[in-house]
């Protein structure tokens, strides 16, 4: 018994967490939101490592593009490629949000939170920039944290290897706030119980149909985002499809298995290479986009970020909307190996705004049905980039192999 309670992974675990912290809320509706103090103490963990893991990644994944010089024209090509998959990413996800609306009615009891003033455009440029990191890293200023990192990691690959001493700080950094971040995480059960119960005893069956809504619209917007998006760049790329969903499809399952960008790693460099991609390519752009082109990903924190605003009923100004997805594409490079990564952007996104740190609670507990889609994409946008590059370097992929040809009879 005790056996297989530890081969229970924490995903399950977290599910587990929310389907019995919703039949708590509706079996003890007064006593559940007594639990709240639980959420919080995890809440306030999570908001005490932001500063360290920004200033980690950013710094190592800005800096350690080290000979962006001599990679040239290859990895300027696969940079682009990122940022307009993952720009495009984060619009499928925020408008799945506007059309599905899927936190409207759940009614998100929070702690009142500080209104975030109405500023002009050169208001909000001229307060991006910090007056003093310890400052914006003491008030949990997100922009300005990453503004400084963004200058800092590049202050760093200009000065070469004298900036080495920086960035091995910066990646032990990392390892630290990883470690730190998965003994965070062993609360997670318990905080998604408590989160759960306390919205469910407040908001009732409402909160049911909303988080049922953000999973269809999750779904939705990562497979839409997976035939237009990623397999649009394959056909305007004149990538031969039955041969790429042939070499991708054991990544995918195994993504989507696993939950797990890495455990698909091997199987996606190895059957890239059989595809045909020149290891020159696939040595420059795989470890690249698995930094910096988290499709799956970025389009949920688009996504989940408005949720939380329906939910909590905060409007959100069309500078507002902008400023937020334009945090969101900084704060989501480099965060790959967090645990549970997306919830620490979005914890450090939220207080800017005035949204509800509460919600998180809500999103965790229904994370472990999303996340294998979610993933799985991810590993999708890693088996493309690197064939896009080879295309767009002139690689040749032959459209048949004997594979393709025994799978036709």
């Amino acid at each position: 018994m005790s056996c297989s309670l530890r081969r229970i992974s924490l995903a399950q675990w977290m599910l587990v967490a929310a389907v019995g912290g919703i039949a708590f809320g509706l079996a003890a509706p007064g006593f559940a939101p007594h639990l709240k103090f639980i959420s919080d103490i995890f809440l306030r963990l999570i908001r005490a490592i932001i500063a360290p893991v920004l200033f980690g990644v950013l710094v190592r994944a800005v800096g350690s593009v080290g000979g962006m010089q001599h990679l040239g024209r290859l990895g300027w090509k696969a940079l682009l490629y990122f940022e307009v998959a993952t720009t495009l990413a984060l619009l499928f996800g925020w408008l799945a949000a506007l059309g599905f609306r899927p936190g409207e009615g759940i009614a998100l009891v929070a702690k009142a939170t500080v209104p975030v003033q109405a500023m002009s455009f050169m208001d909000v440029l001229v307060n991006a920039f910090p007056t003093s990191i310890v400052d914006a890293m003491a008030r949990g200023d997100v922009l300005q944290i990453v503004v400084f990192c963004f200058l800092f990691g590049i202050a760093c690959l200009s000065v070469g290897e004298k900036a080495r001493p920086v960035l091995e700080l910066a990646d032990a950094l990392v390892t630290i706030a990883f470690r730190f971040t998965n003994f965070i995480m062993y609360l997670a059960p318990a905080a998604v119980f408590a989160a759960m119960a306390g919205t469910v005893a407040s908001g009732g069956v409402d909160v049911l149909t909303g988080l049922a809504r953000l999973f269809a619209a999750a779904w939705g917007a990562e497979l839409l985002f997976l035939l237009a998006v990623l397999g649009g760049s394959l056909v305007a790329f004149r990538v031969p499809l039955r041969r790429f969903v042939h070499f991708a499809r054991e990544p995918f399952l195994i993504a989507f298995a696993t939950t797990s960008s890495a455990a698909a790693l091997p199987q996606t460099l190895a059957n890239m290479e059989r595809f045909g991609v020149p290891n020159r390519i696939l040595g420059v752009v795989a470890p690249l986009s698995l930094s910096l082109n988290l499709c799956g990903s970025t389009l949920f924190l688009g996504l989940a970020t408005l949720f939380v605003a329906q939910a909590a009923n905060v409007p959100l100004t069309f500078d507002q909307q902008l400023l937020i997805l334009l945090t969101l594409k900084l704060t989501s490079k480099g965060v790959a190996g967090i645990p549970r990564a997306n919830f620490v952007v979005l914890t450090a996104l939220f207080p800017s705004f005035g949204l509800p740190l509460e919600g998180l609670g809500l999103l965790l507990g229904i994370d472990a049905l999303i996340d294998p889609i979610r993933t799985s994409v991810n590993v999708i946008g890693h088996c493309a980039a690197p064939v896009v590059v080879a295309r767009w370097e002139g690689v040749v992929f032959p459209t048949t192999t004997e594979v393709d040809v025994a799978l036709s009879r």
